[in-house]
């Protein structure tokens, strides 16, 4: 027998996919609570994109209030570098939507454009990345970290402390990784 020829679907997955079987189980009403929230995944996925493009554009957006407007414009106004991957080891790396080090103060910036409240914990995670990787000590610069999401800002200036214990965090449990990945 000679299959069917399905290569333009190589590396997809379909909403009803086998690898993803919960949807079986669903009632009509959690099958279209499920596939929004998947749409507005997709959709936040592409304002993302949006947003890094503008910036690396430079292109403002008119300061209308907006989530979006306001997350790209102070991005190119603190001259921010979009979607940079932050690095300590294969266990334990990010990207930070937007981030700038100058002068001894490191901002992060944050688009959430979904409706779940944000954590703070995120950012202060790509802090520490950007310490360890950078070997920066956190008591020896300013950190900003911003949230953007509903039209509003939210803002954390972490102590370095916290900080330290994150970096003391990820170490900790890299290297307790990397033990576990070596008996296999």
């Amino acid at each position: 027998m000679k299959f069917n020829d399905h290569s333009n679907l190589n590396g997809l997955h379909a909403f009803l996919g086998a690898s993803n079987y919960h949807w079986i189980n669903y009632s009509d009403e959690k099958l279209i609570t499920t596939f929004e929230n998947y749409r507005a995944a997709q959709r936040g996925s592409e304002l993302h994109e949006f947003a890094a493009h503008c910036i690396k554009l430079g292109i403002k957006l008119e300061p209308n209030g907006q989530t979006l407007n306001m997350y790209v414009n102070d991005a190119i106004g603190y001259m921010m570098t979009p979607e940079q991957v932050l690095f300590y080891s294969e266990n334990c790396f990010g990207t930070a939507d937007t981030i700038s080090f100058r002068d001894d103060i490191l901002r992060i910036h944050d688009y959430k454009s979904g409706k779940i409240p944000a954590n703070m914990a995120q950012l202060r995670i790509y802090n520490a990345l950007f310490c360890l990787e950078y070997d920066v000590k956190p008591n020896d610069i300013s950190s900003e970290l911003r949230i953007y999401q509903n039209n509003e800002i939210l803002y954390d200036k972490p102590d370095p402390k916290d900080i330290l214990a994150i970096m003391k965090k990820i170490k900790h449990n890299d290297k307790l990784l990397k033990k576990l990945q070596k008996e296999r």
